[in-house]
């Protein structure tokens, strides 16, 4: 299972995502990294068929100036995934004996960053459509997404998109956190990215460690605040 998700903050975005992939043809599992540099102003990440986002990281690695700098992001990484979508899909073959149901070549991508004081999150699905989400502030893509769209609104009471990037990156490693606790094909190490107007950092290991203190400080208070209510 793949979850990415991204978040809006007051004043930048974050993305996150699991680091495990599955491997349906051969029955196993196996960690890699899911988010990736879109340049230095914004950051994508990935769901789907491995070697078409092996095509697609390539791409927008060559690319990343021309993407971050049209007038629409959205419809210039549409430019960059939609040829290599078609590609992929003229060349499989479904039907190879003995690995009946070990997948297709579609896959998703999200980019999100921060231009001219607005967040951007964009989707491009296997079909090429584009989907925009900077405006609803909460997205995410893979088998997990619908648990993470879920525990997105859960958290909705807490405003986000009002808050800081600090904030939403205990939120989006809280999110993963919870899916790790109820899917066997989510799981550690997690991985962050914060991006604003200076650009996108990719959070350390040290870093994230550190976050969690923060959702540990954050999930106690709660517990304190409702033995404080009902008990």
């Amino acid at each position: 299972m793949t979850v990415v998700l991204a978040t809006v903050s007051r004043d930048g975005v974050v993305l996150g995502s699991d680091s495990q992939i599955t491997d349906k043809g051969r029955g196993m599992t196996y960690p890699a990294e899911k988010l990736h540099p879109l340049g230095y102003l914004a950051a994508w990440g990935g769901s789907g068929a491995r070697s078409v986002l092996t095509d697609v990281e390539r791409s927008f690695n060559e690319n990343s100036a021309a993407i971050l700098e049209a007038p629409d992001i959205g419809r210039a990484l549409q430019a960059q995934v939609l040829p290599i979508l078609r590609h992929h899909y003229d060349t499989f073959i479904p039907d190879v004996p003995g690995e009946e149901g070990a997948g297709t070549p579609s896959a998703y991508v999200m980019a999100a960053g921060w231009r001219d004081g607005e967040p951007w999150i964009l989707e491009i699905t296997p079909s090429g459509m584009i989907g925009h989400y900077g405006d609803i502030g909460f997205h995410a893509i893979g088998s997990g997404a619908p648990m993470a769209q879920q525990a997105g609104s859960l958290l909705s009471h807490f405003h986000l998109a009002e808050r800081s990037l600090r904030f939403g990156c205990a939120t989006v490693l809280r999110v993963l956190r919870a899916l790790d606790l109820t899917s066997a094909s989510v799981g550690e190490p997690f991985s962050l990215c914060r991006i604003d107007a200076d650009g996108a950092h990719h959070l350390s290991e040290e870093e994230i460690a550190e976050i969690g203190e923060f959702v540990d400080e954050w999930e106690e208070a709660e517990q304190n605040v409702i033995s404080d209510l009902f008990d």
